[in-house]
């Protein structure tokens, strides 16, 4: 299989395909160190980045697509211009990818089968998709298999796995309430192999690059968080990187899509961005090559890269409760109508004193004479 037109030479290095499609050795490095940098390893771990690359083989990757619409397949090739990071991910060796490959049926299968018999232990397996799991799994059959028999076999002799997409992780969709099919993610199936969870929906082709470049370079996969997550990519909230924060905290919010505050780019917590809630490396990466991502051409986040956010993060046009913030605008405006309503108070109250006092005062004046009238009456 040829995925593209970067033919690859038998046991050529990386960098000697590199150099063979006109990639400068300066070039090379200055992408090592900005994948080192989205490591969150330090530009100074770009050369090691480098030379642990400039050695490396083209590992044979098996991609299973299981239940799924293929739209991680889209993020992962959509790319206006080649770059360095499409290279590298045309050096692995795609051995099995049933949507990119020319030929179908039987003959597909036996590629499959060949691949993993000769790099048994060895290769990447790559899955998009859930795994559904009522009725016997009837509901994803490729080449007469359910997706989850094709799923234990691959990931047997798989040395990693990098589960691609929200479907691969938690079902997404599919397992949205009443989930019907009963989907499930990898994690749920796979349990004695490395895997990482590529979230998204889709996920970021970087991400994704940066991810093969770490296993390449050390070895294993980059470390993670409880979702199985690599923190690199999803350490951060959105809402801690996003281009918009200064407007959440001035409390300036967009209240509908064509509103005024929209036109001006203010902070689209209040149409229901989950930002606040959702890791993970949008603002920074962002898509088709860093053109945009969705809060930045004026949508806001749906939280598709948490755990069913299909049920967790719906309605998506609703506002997020309880969310805290410094929003210095509308606290200076909430301070200043406190201040307003304490000074009018106290004003208040002191009028109320004094009518009061002078109450008092003036009682007390009336009633003197009449006491002393008394007093006098009866010392007389």
């Amino acid at each position: 299989m040829t995925p593209s037109a970067y033919a690859w030479t038998e046991g050529e290095t990386l960098a000697q395909h590199f150099e063979s499609h006109g990639v400068s050795r300066r070039d090379f490095v200055k992408f090592c160190s900005e994948i080192a940098v989205a490591l969150g390893l330090g530009i100074a771990a770009g050369p090691r980045i480098a030379r642990a690359l400039e050695s490396v083989k083209r590992p044979s990757v098996i991609w299973l697509q299981l239940q799924e619409c293929t739209g991680c397949v889209e993020s992962v090739l959509r790319t206006a211009d080649p770059t360095i990071g499409d290279l590298l991910l045309d050096v692995v060796s795609l051995d099995y990818n049933h949507t990119l490959m020319a030929s179908a049926g039987d003959a597909v299968e036996r590629a499959r089968q060949s691949a993993m018999a000769a790099n048994k232990g060895k290769y990447i397996l790559v899955v998009t998709g859930s795994i559904p799991t009522k009725e016997d799994g009837i509901y994803t059959v490729i080449g007469g298999r359910t997706a989850e028999d094709l799923l234990r076999e691959a990931a047997d002799g798989a040395a990693a796995i990098l589960a691609v997409g929200a479907c691969a992780h938690w079902g997404s969709v599919q397992a949205a309430r009443p989930n019907p099919t009963g989907a499930v993610g990898v994690r749920d199936i796979i349990k004695n192999r490395p895997i990482v969870n590529i979230a998204g929906c889709p996920p970021i082709g970087d991400v994704i690059t940066a991810t093969v470049v770490h296993y390449l370079t050390f070895g294993r996969l980059p470390a993670v968080d409880r979702e199985g997550r690599p923190l690199f990519a999803y350490g951060k909230r959105i809402h801690d990187q996003c281009t918009r924060r200064a407007h959440f905290d001035a409390g300036q919010f967009v209240e509908s899509f064509d509103d005024e505050s929209a036109r001006k780019g203010w902070c689209l917590y209040s149409v229901g961005c989950k930002g606040p809630a959702t890791f993970s490396p949008c603002p920074i990466f962002q898509w088709n090559t860093r053109t945009s991502w969705p809060i930045g051409a004026g949508h806001p986040c749906i939280g598709c890269t948490e755990p069913h956010f299909w049920d967790t993060m719906t309605p998506f046009y609703g506002r997020l409760p309880n969310v805290g913030g410094f929003a210095v605008e509308q606290r200076v405006d909430t301070i200043g109508a406190a201040l307003a309503v304490g000074a009018a108070a106290g004003v208040a109250a002191h009028a109320a004193a004094t009518v009061f006092t002078q109450i008092r005062r003036r009682k007390a004046t009336h009633q003197v004479p009449e006491t002393g009238t008394e007093t006098e009456n009866d010392d007389g």
